[in-house]
């Protein structure tokens, strides 16, 4: 099969849509079958080119057998709404016109966040007249409503009716939750044409190791009990709760909270943490894909974190996939929701309540002084990890793919099981 995919994220970027693509992508490409990536020059989340890329109207690589066509866009930080906006519509523009150059696939896909990028891909597929497979990552624009980055107004009603109209038009929807398919089936969309397709994690990449002592010595974390938040650092994360907890944790001098990634509310926070003076904060630049396990190594327990909104109740952080396929025990600081039901039917970690710095150091300090409570989780954690592979996933979604190319898109929600 000749698979096109759309998608405004993708290696070297570390961020869980590009994460995603690549990975699932990569096992098509090994079963047999072709992929092109339609995606603009690596810039997430500084708005700043990633070391020998250019933004050029066109260039193609190939990436682990994946065929990457990478398009010229306007480049901006992951901040701000309007120019964000304007970065999302020049992908619109040339992600679309590249489809337009690229031999007839079989089917077109596209992932959100951003659903322009979707706009993209059906645009692409309609032309061409093949199947559009819309590969739902996020509620948007609800999500951006979730975390005030805009309201309730003439344009985000128009952003909404546009979101439905990609609902209604695709041959079919792969939503990464449960909650997301039920969010769609209660606007209108069938259930029939929704297939569940959650993420996950590639365990010949995530494996326990022992602490990476060289990075240790760098971080100054040898010794030191370490709970590490690895992921973007934005509006959606709520990570000032994470510094009102090291807060109450200042006479644990043996404890550090460490924030790796980057994003829209990092300079901010690490302007806060200095001026409280939280030396038990440690921020660690973005690191890249093939160092995350020895980033992972460092951590005692792997902290999942989410603002306190009930949107972010559909959502599965994939970040804690790949702590339980590092055997790591997970401190998860969100909604109640899918997430949370994840953790406990696989006893894998504890959850506390989102935005809560209380229950947040609370769970902190139960785990560094109950050695025995972090080992069993920590097993139980890893014990479940296979039933969260990358591969099993791949394969779900190749059967939505075929099932779309043979013209049987409204059938993946019964067909392809959950």
């Amino acid at each position: 099969m000749n698979i096109l995919f759309l998608t405004e994220n993708f290696p070297p970027e570390t961020n869980a849509a590009a994460t995603r693509v690549f990975e699932r992508a990569s096992y098509w490409v090994h079963w047999g079958h072709q992929v092109t990536v339609i995606t603009c020059a690596p810039n997430f989340p500084r708005g700043r080119l990633f070391e020998g890329y250019e933004n050029r109207w066109r260039q193609v690589e190939n990436m682990a057998g994946i065929r990457v066509v990478r398009v010229k866009t306007f480049i901006t930080r992951n901040e701000g709404v309007v120019l964000r906006t304007v970065d999302f519509l020049s992908f619109l523009v040339t992600g679309a016109s590249a489809g337009f150059l690229e031999k007839r696939p079989d089917v077109v896909i596209a992932t959100s966040p951003q659903f322009f990028a979707a706009v993209a891909g059906w645009t692409v597929g309609a032309t061409r007249g093949v199947p559009f497979i819309f590969e739902l990552g996020d509620l948007w624009p609800a999500s951006i409503v979730a975390v005030g980055a805009i309201h309730d107004s003439v344009p985000l009603r128009w952003l909404e009716r546009l979101e439905l109209f990609l609902y209604r038009r695709s041959a079919c929807v792969v939503a990464l939750t449960h909650s997301f398919k039920e969010n769609l089936t209660a606007r209108g969309t069938s259930p029939d044409k929704i297939a569940v397709v959650i993420n996950g994690v590639d365990l010949f990449r995530y494996a326990p190791r022992p602490r990476d002592e060289t990075l240790s010595e760098i971080w100054n974390l040898k010794d030191r009990y370490v709970v590490g938040y690895i992921g973007t650092h934005g509006m959606a994360h709520a990570l000032r709760n994470v510094l009102d907890a090291a807060d109450r944790l200042r006479d644990e001098e043996n404890f550090r909270f460490i924030l790796v990634g980057a994003g829209a509310e990092r300079t901010a926070l690490m302007t806060e943490a200095r001026n409280r003076r939280l030396d038990n904060v440690i921020f660690v630049p973005p690191q890249p894909k093939d160092k995350m396990p020895a980033v992972w190594s460092l951590c005692d327990v792997a902290l999942v974190h989410l603002r306190n909104t009930a949107m972010f109740k559909e959502v599965i952080p994939s970040k804690m996939f790949e702590a339980m396929a590092m055997g790591l025990p997970i401190i998860l600081a969100t909604p109640e929701g899918e997430a949370s039901r994840i953790v406990a039917d696989d006893r894998a970690g504890i959850w506390v309540s989102a935005q809560d710095p209380d229950a947040l150091a609370e769970a902190v300090r139960r785990l560094m002084y109950d050695s025995e409570t972090r080992r069993t989780l920590a097993a139980q954690s890893l014990a479940a990890a296979p039933k969260h592979t990358r591969e099993t996933q791949a394969r779900k979604m190749l059967a939505v793919l075929e099932l779309a190319a043979a013209g049987r898109g409204a059938e993946v929600g019964i067909l392809v099981p959950t």
